[in-house]
């Protein structure tokens, strides 16, 4: 007997002494209420690209071009989601090293099925104590890969052919895209370790379509009679579909902010708080202006300054306060609405839907302000990153580091790749097509 109850007491023991080395050799268990949440954000930003800019940009063209602007949105989703898969997730969320990710996802190998995931989006904004399965935030990314270079389509609506269109975006996606999110998002991304602020894209997402956007439009060229009298005939033929759209954007964009938390917990609520304020004061700060300056307030102003909003407080959601929202949705509705008007028709270039306008001055106006306005109460114990406003001027001089550095790739690179598709296939409709709507010429199809 006492044999027996030595035995068992050594035995005991030795499970005991054990238990460390067998509780490191547990795969980790991914947390439920995360992973929940980031399916959920993944669907909301989706949801963002079909139908909600879609219909967004589709109710602000000619009833003749209608259809190729849904088809243009539609076909990018899932153009670049397959992009996304082969090759654009391991180039911007793998190592590698400071300017690109290496090939070790390629085709997405080795994607687990179980086991955790503790990087993800927002760069430095991320908590570490995240866990989600690698393939949620594979999917979440790939929504943002999918979502930005549609948006671009927007600046050159109209007169662009599908083919060209198509061969365009696969190859933006990869070249420009995925080594910007790399740069910021990634650990050893050179920008990341620099220190630049993006929650959620502002730089990744709508700095850099902005930009391609402005180049796009300048080297396709104007549409036939835009600048010479004839502007009603680009009015916009079903304005519904585009606060359809706006209020989807709107919506979505939620898994778009919050989303970039990685978790359901009191920093995702704050960024889900700014990013309502700041798109509510854009709004009312556009139409505000546009009542000051045009004698009324428009139906298409509202929507495109709560966009413009949207926009802007996408790098900033997760590092400002209630306070700093407002004003960054203040500033971008008056700043955004100046450029989509006055500077715009300074320049004469034909923004077709104004996504420089919105999307790569609103990116600037909200990535600028995060280097002000960041509280650090905000982020306490996940970096604690204070702007202007709180003391740390350094902040401010980083992210125009980021801001310039967005604007260089994506301006040079989209140039050269227009140009080269420009040189090989073409890039624009014939003017029959273009006179005639992109509907018929392009898709043999029509909105009766």
């Amino acid at each position: 007997m006492k044999r027996t109850l030595w035995g068992t007491g050594i035995l005991g023991a030795a499970l005991l002494l054990a238990l460390p080395a067998l509780a490191q050799d547990a795969p980790a268990t991914p947390d439920s209420g995360a992973t929940a949440w980031m399916q959920t954000s993944t669907l909301l930003v989706l949801m963002m690209a079909i139908p909600g800019l879609a219909l967004f940009y589709g109710g602000m063209v000619r009833k003749a071009n209608v259809l190729s602007m849904l088809m243009q949105c539609f076909a990018t989703t899932c153009l670049i989601s397959i992009v996304w898969m082969v090759l654009g997730y391991s180039l911007a969320f793998t190592n590698g090293g400071p300017y690109l990710g290496d090939l070790s996802r390629f085709f997405l190998n080795g994607l687990p099925v179980s086991g955790v995931f503790t990087l993800g989006a927002g760069g430095a904004a991320t908590p570490v104590a995240t866990v989600i399965p690698e393939s949620v935030y594979m999917m979440f990314q790939m929504t943002f890969a999918a979502i930005t270079p549609a948006l671009i389509v927007g600046a050159f609506a109209d007169r662009m052919k599908f083919s060209s269109l198509l061969v365009f975006m696969l190859l933006w996606s990869l070249i420009v895209y995925a080594p910007v999110a790399h740069w910021v998002w990634q650990p050893n991304g050179w920008l990341f370790a620099m220190g630049v602020l993006d929650f959620a894209g502002g730089t990744v997402v709508h700095i850099n379509a902005g930009i391609a956007g402005l180049v796009a439009c300048i080297v396709i060229g104007k549409r036939k009679g835009y600048g010479t009298g004839a502007a009603h005939a680009f009015a916009p033929h079903n304005l519904v579909y585009s606060v359809i759209g706006a209020s989807l954007l709107w919506v979505g964009w939620f898994g778009f902010n919050a989303g970039s938390w990685l978790a359901a917990d009191g920093r995702s609520g704050m960024a889900f708080t700014a990013t309502h304020i700041a798109t509510a004061a854009a709004a009312m700060a556009w139409m505000f202006a546009e009542w000051a300056s045009k004698g009324k307030p428009s139906v298409l102003g509202v929507i495109s300054g709560a966009v413009a909003g949207l926009v802007a407080i996408t790098p900033a959601c997760g590092f400002v306060n209630p306070t700093g929202a407002l004003v960054i949705g203040i500033a971008a509705g008056i700043i955004c609405f100046i450029a989509s008007t006055s500077v715009k028709k300074a320049f004469g270039y034909d923004d077709s839907l104004d996504v420089f306008g919105v999307h790569g001055v609103g990116g600037i106006v909200g990535a600028l302000l995060t280097g002000i306005f960041a509280d650090p109460s905000i982020s306490a114990g996940a970096g604690d990153y204070a702007g202007l406003l709180y003391g740390n001027a350094h902040q401010f001089v980083v992210q125009i580091y980021g801001v310039v550095a967005s604007l260089v790739w994506s301006g040079v690179v989209t140039l050269v790749l227009l140009l080269l598709i420009k040189a090989v296939m073409g890039l624009r409709v014939s003017e029959e097509a273009e006179r005639d709507g992109l509907d018929l010429a392009l898709h043999g199809e029509a909105v009766q």
